[in-house]
């Protein structure tokens, strides 16, 4: 069985292009990894560090797809591997919260949305990387982002994205069990608020500063604070952790 390591083995990130998944990226290539991320929208913004991390010499490829798409999976896996090599390490971070408010205020295409994206793509990708890793008995890692909100409820803000990210938890735990003896890990991190553009999406640019106070910390985490505990995870000393939720909430 092939071993996992910080050496070549290609990690694919999806919703590489901005906040956390974004530094996963810098952080991955920064190891040695070639990196292919994916990205659902703002294609300048992707492109513009596909093209700065090329220029500093890293093998990273941008890839344009809507992980909602169940069937976008499996080529997504195609064409990264067939730029990078063998991809070894899957981090699902693509995801998206709706507008804040009460739940009976949601709309169906928002309750879809969150579902698909944050619940059904999280699946289809790891699904995908299972059924090539396994028949190869090649071992990999799995690192799904979840968030605080699948303990907290998150309520009168976002019920429905905290259902979906109290499915992946469950998701990886399960997952995890089954795969083990394949040599696959899979993981979470249940992030708190976290300084990136997701708040101005849901329709609350200033919600790190408000919740700040509420966290034992007294503060929210930067990207990189995230990013570093899923590199971890992916990495050689966290090779007996599997099915874990590991929480980076500041203390909440």
């Amino acid at each position: 069985m092939q071993e996992v390591g910080t050496g070549p083995a290609a990690v694919l990130v999806t919703g590489g292009s901005r906040g956390i998944g974004e530094q996963v990226v810098r952080m991955a290539v920064g190891l040695g990894h070639p990196v292919a991320f994916t990205y659902a929208r703002r294609a300048p913004d992707a492109e513009a560090l596909a093209a700065e991390l090329r220029e500093q010499g890293h093998a990273v490829l941008s890839i344009r797809a809507d992980v909602a798409d169940l069937t976008a999976a499996g080529p997504v896996l195609d064409r990264a591997e067939d730029a990078l090599g063998p991809v070894r390490h899957l981090v699902n971070n693509a995801g998206v919260t709706g507008r804040l408010g009460r739940f009976a205020d949601t709309e169906d295409a928002g309750l879809r949305e969150v579902l698909e994206v944050n619940v059904l793509g999280t699946m289809a990708m790891s699904r995908a990387a299972v059924r090539r890793w396994e028949p190869a008995g090649a071992a990999g890692t799995i690192v799904n982002l979840s968030s605080v909100a699948a303990s907290t409820g998150s309520p009168g803000e976002y019920v429905h994205y905290a259902a979906s990210k109290a499915a992946v938890d469950a998701f990886t735990v399960g997952l995890a069990k089954e795969v083990a003896p394949s040599g696959i890990r899979v993981n979470a991190v249940q992030a708190g608020t976290t300084r990136t553009g997701i708040h101005a999406g849901a329709g609350d640019a200033g919600r790190p500063q408000r919740v700040a106070a509420a966290v034992p910390l007294r503060r929210v985490a930067e990207p990189e604070e995230i990013a570093a505990v899923v590199l971890w995870l992916m990495s050689p000393e966290a090779s007996y952790v599997t099915g874990s939720v590991v929480r980076a909430s500041g203390g909440l």
